[in-house]
């Protein structure tokens, strides 16, 4: 009876510590923007973008993760290969600033116990909220902007790959798209009434922004007990 209790007990962290082992780490890549200024190029960083992380993984296929990641994203329509756009001219800078939270999924068991060399393709979607500034541009003066905090919903389909380097130590490379809520990071689709305020692009479209890096993480938790009898 004493041996199947030792047992059990040694069983339990196995059942929960696996669980619940941790990665918190830095993203450094850049950033771009698609929507209704600039270049349509969907991946092209141009921007330095920077943030945090911390994972949890539930198992060899999934975690939970976290992340705050900044940057400025920028657009120049005479970097668009569009005539329509060289010739209206328009640029814009905005400030984004972006907490999200969803679910990583590895295509192959990424065992973080296992310190012998393993490889991953995953896949990252959860919810984002980010901060930006709305912009308004004046009809009579339309190179002008007027701008005011704003604040939005994106939806974020990250691709990337890693793999663990060293004890302890997780280095992937990713490529984050975010479909947006809004359709003003540019300043095209303002969410105003006001006759004054220009309008312009395709208003049916939300705007998009990217961000492509590599992510260093560092992972701790205990290793879970393994017994013989």
């Amino acid at each position: 009876m004493k041996k199947i209790f030792n047992l059990l007990l040694c069983f339990f962290p196995f059942i929960t510590l696996n669980a619940q082992i941790n990665e918190i780490g830095v993203f450094v890549g850049g950033s771009n923007f698609v929507g209704d200024v600039g270049s349509t190029t969907y991946i092209a960083p141009e921007k330095l973008a920077i943030g945090i992380l911390y994972k949890w993984n539930k198992s060899p296929r999934h975690a939970y993760r976290f992340s705050y990641t900044q940057s400025t994203v920028a657009g120049n329509d005479l970097d668009s290969k569009e005539t329509g756009r060289n010739l209206r001219g328009y640029s814009f800078k905005n400030d984004i600033k972006e907490l999200s939270a969803g679910l990583e999924f590895n295509f192959f068991d990424f065992n973080l116990h296992d310190y012998h060399t393993k490889v991953t393709p995953y896949i990252y979607s959860g919810v984002s909220f980010f901060l930006y500034d709305q912009l308004y541009r004046n009809i009579a003066n339309p190179d002008v902007m007027q701008k005011q905090n704003g604040s939005s919903f994106a939806i974020p389909i990250i691709l990337g790959i890693k793999s663990n380097i060293a004890p302890h130590w997780v280095l992937g490379a990713e490529v984050g798209a975010r479909y947006t809520f809004t359709d003003n990071i540019d300043g095209s689709n303002p969410n105003t009434n006001s006759a004054n305020v220009l309008q312009f692009g395709n208003l049916n479209n939300n705007d998009w922004y990217v961000f492509s890096g590599i992510t260093l993480t560092y992972t701790f938790g205990q290793k879970p007990c393994y017994c013989a009898y």
